[in-house]
């Protein structure tokens, strides 16, 4: 299996049984993760090395305008799309093989988790996995130590409050809190301050 056939399987999000040649590729893309980010994480790199090395992490150009506060943590990297402009700040672990996909703008939180990935429900068929994406709109800010659950959509605009536990899709424009996360108010738009 190849990396165009692991990410078209992954766009399925068909189960993944522990024996399959699906599975073996996770493996392979992980090492290779694991490889690039402990060069991100153990030495210091500017701003343009560090867009090089996330090119290559995820395998796709990323924007020059991309910044990363290290340490950063995946166990794919190659299922991970950005937009413009995105800021992902320290402590921030991505579970991607099932898609992350960040809009232009987006800034994300210290320390949050993204996981893509859940296991099977039955205890016999535990080690199977069950992808789906999470995709995070344009200019979402998503707070610190928030974790965002498989299958997830964050509407454009958003916020996620630090500490939250995202389950549900959240609105365009919504402010969601809490564990687990619920809308607690809108974001009223306004041309104030040079929009």
């Amino acid at each position: 299996m190849d990396l165009r056939e692991f990410l078209a399987y992954m766009k399925t999000a068909k189960t993944i049984k522990a024996d399959s040649d699906v599975f073996e590729m996770f493996h392979k893309l992980s090492q290779e993760a694991i490889k690039i980010t402990m060069e991100i994480n153990n030495k210091y790199h500017t701003p343009n090395e560090i867009v090089e090395l996330f090119s290559k992490l995820t395998g796709k150009e990323v924007d020059k305008a991309f910044r990363l506060f290290p340490p950063f943590y995946t166990d794919c990297g190659k299922n991970i799309t950005l937009g413009k402009n995105v800021f992902i700040n320290a402590c921030c672990r991505f579970q991607d093989q099932g898609g992350i996909i960040i809009g232009d703008n987006s800034l994300i939180g210290h320390n949050v988790t993204i996981a893509t990935l859940n296991h099977d429900f039955n205890p016999k068929n535990r080690a199977s996995l069950n992808p789906k994406p999470v995709i995070i709109g344009n200019n979402v800010w998503v707070g610190s130590d928030s974790t965002i659950l498989p299958g997830v959509s964050i509407g454009d605009g958003a916020i996620v409050g630090a500490g939250s536990v995202v389950t549900k899709d959240i609105p365009p424009l919504a402010v969601a809190a809490g564990n687990p996360a619920r809308v607690i108010k809108y974001i009223e738009q306004t041309n104030k301050g040079g929009d």
